[in-house]
Parts: C-alpha cells; structure tokens; sequence
C-alpha cells in the first residue's frame, strides 16, 4: 500500500455525502455526540485496514461558538500491518450550528513515513492558514474531508434525480479542490448489519499514485435519516478496495435495516 492510501479510507466515507450540498437542511440534525462507525477495507479478498468514524463532545470554542469534534482514524491490519503498518489520525471541529470547520488536523504514520498538519477555516474571508502558508478559496464554504462528510448528512436529499450532479470544494494536501459528484440512484445493500436501503454516488476522481485515468468510485449511503456510508468500490492502480460497515452505535435514530 502506497502513501496516502490509507487517506483513501476517510475520502471515501467523505464523499459518500458530498453530493447533497446546496439542498435544504432537514430538520433534525442526522448525528450526535457519542455516535461511532467502524468499517473494513479489503483489497481484493484480504482485509487490509479498519477504519473509524466518532463524534466527540468537547468544550473547545472558535469565535465563542460551541463545536463538536469529529475524528476519523486508519489503521492496516492481518498481513498488511506486518510489512505496511498504518496508523492515521484525522481530526475537525466544527460550529455546531452549522457544521462549517473551524479547525482540521492530521497525524499520518505510514510506514516510516510522517506527516502532521493542520488547517484553521476562515470561511467570512474564504481562506485557510496552515503550516505551508495562506490559500484562498473561491467559495465561503470549504471543507476538509471529515466535516464535509457531516456538514452533508444534515441536508435534504429527497429531490435528488439520476443523472443530478453538484460541486463542492475541500481543502487538502495544501490545496482547494473542486469535487464533482453524480448521483446514480437507489440499491439495496447487503452487509452484516443486515439489508439496507441506499442511495448511490459516483465522485470524479484524480488519477495519480493511487487512481489509474479510468478508475471509477461507487458508494452508497443509507437513505435514512442517519445519512450513513454503507459500502464503497473503488479501481485502484492495481485491483479494486472495497469499504464495508461493521458497526454503527449512537445513531441519533436506529439504523433502517431488513
């Protein structure tokens, strides 16, 4: 597993919600202090990593507005963590309120590689700080990937209509990046929490260290709502990932499953 492969984990839990932005809030919020998702990533028929998903409580303030505090860690696991071990950390507080982030960090330990980082949001004068310097955003909405996956779970999707697509933009690896996102419809999924309704996304991608010219994405988030990602296909370079949840607690109303 090449570097950053293991950000492919958190990327696809983001994305899976990303297309709803622009839409209307629903009326309750679709998360709460104290949820927890955890997932499996396989390569081919190995599980290579685990990942997780928390919303903390916390009394941190910015700008005298209460957050939460949303983390997302990776980590490899079996065979893959005897010759590639990983161990991610990603971090963001967000205004309750309107789930805009304040502050995103990033503790990656890949192998012997290392890289910490951190981003604080300006979104009134649509800039970033972090440790490289200033960057400046087209839009008085940016993201990092954590808070754009939460920031969408709370909008209306109900109008949504095959073929619809959207952009959004999020900040990483000291650059904003426009991300468009096409919706494909409605499946039922099959997991180990049981069958699960779905609504289905394809998200452009960059082809690069980890993604060949014609790769594709396909996720799936519950159509619930929790707004859940459920599971995630994604061509590699080499063979395919696929993500798969294996636990959700704390939901702010029970998972929609038969």
């Amino acid at each position: 597993m090449k570097k950053y492969t293991l950000l492919l984990i958190v990327s696809m839990l983001s994305c899976a919600n990303l297309f709803a932005q622009g839409l209307d809030y629903m009326n309750k919020s679709a998360f709460k202090a104290g949820e927890t998702l955890t997932y499996k990533l396989k390569y081919g028929f190995l599980t290579a990593a685990e990942a997780k998903l928390q919303v903390l409580a916390t009394d941190i303030k910015f700008d005298g507005k209460p957050t939460y505090h949303l983390m997302a860690q990776g980590s490899t696991s079996g065979s893959f963590d005897i010759f590639y071990k990983v161990r991610n950390r990603y971090d963001s507080y967000i205004d309750q309120d309107n789930y805009s982030p304040f502050l995103y960090t990033e503790n990656i330990r890949e192998n012997k590689y290392r890289r910490n980082d951190k981003a604080r949001f300006y979104q009134s004068e649509r800039k970033i700080v972090a440790k490289k310097g200033t960057f400046k955003s087209p839009v008085s909405q940016t993201f990092d990937l954590v808070s754009a996956y939460y920031f969408t779970r709370n909008l209306d999707l109900s109008g949504i209509k095959v073929g619809d697509k959207i952009t959004i933009h999020y900040f990483l690896d000291d650059e904003v990046t426009p991300l468009t996102i096409e919706y494909f419809g409605k499946e039922t999924i099959k997991t180990e929490l049981g069958r699960i309704r779905c609504l289905k996304f394809s998200p452009s991608i960059r082809p690069g260290r980890v993604f060949r010219k014609d790769s594709r994405i396909f996720l799936w988030i519950s159509d619930d709502a929790n707004r859940i990602p459920v599971k995630a296909q994604a061509e590699v370079i080499v063979g395919s990932i696929n993500m798969e949840i294996t636990s959700a607690k704390g939901l702010i109303k029970p998972l929609e499953t038969n």
